[in-house]
């Protein structure tokens, strides 16, 4: 997580203010991750920065520079497995069209049994997809595929859209008993899955 440094702890570093640290941020000299409403700077590129030795593409190839290629995801992987443990949730990043971008964190054991199925990733893949699709900025809740709820904040990189974080595998209600058993015995025919496993692990 210390790889990761705050607007603040940029500032001091460069002995600069805030806004020159935006400043910085918007004219692509200095890589930063937003996530939620929260900026975050990779130590690594400050350190490069204040050396002087910020690589610069050559023209020709700043165009076909994808605004991913600046997120951390060593350090991001690092950060979702602590949230998800902390949070009791799984979580997983993914591209703007819903593909992983990193390993899902504490999947339940119901999930990882869904996970397991290759038509149950896709279904998977798919409820991702969906939420992506919704370009409204505001976190936004849904019910996935298996009838899980999961909601979605989008990761900007430079102010652009650039990954999704999706957290899920929780109820905001416990179900109906009657109605869950149906979902799960619907889920294990059509994905192939053990329908005592999973009904043990729901």
């Amino acid at each position: 997580m210390n790889d990761l440094l705050t607007t603040n702890q940029v500032s001091e570093l460069l002995q600069v203010d805030r806004t020159t640290v935006y400043r910085l941020l918007k004219n692509g000299r200095l890589p930063g991750v937003k996530v939620g409403n929260q900026w975050r700077f990779p130590r690594q590129a400050v350190e490069a920065f204040l050396l002087g030795e910020m690589p610069q593409p050559p023209e020709d190839e700043k165009a076909d520079l994808s605004s991913y290629d600046l997120l951390p995801f060593t350090t991001m992987q690092a950060v979702q497995d602590i949230c998800a443990e902390v949070a009791n949730i799984g979580a997983v990043v993914t591209d703007i069209d819903g593909k992983p971008l990193t390993k899902i964190s504490n999947p339940s054991r119901f999930c990882q049994l869904v996970l397991d199925s290759d038509s149950g990733r896709c279904a998977c893949h798919a409820s991702w997809r969906k939420l992506a699709q919704q370009t409204d900025n505001t976190s936004v809740f849904a019910i996935c595929h298996a009838g899980l709820q999961c909601t979605r904040a989008f990761i900007d990189v430079v102010g652009v859209p650039s990954a999704m974080l999706v957290a899920g595998q929780f109820y905001s209600s416990p179900p109906d008993p009657d109605q869950e058993a149906a979902r799960i015995r619907a889920l294990a025919e059509k994905h192939h899955i053990d329908h005592l496993a999973l009904q043990e692990a729901a």
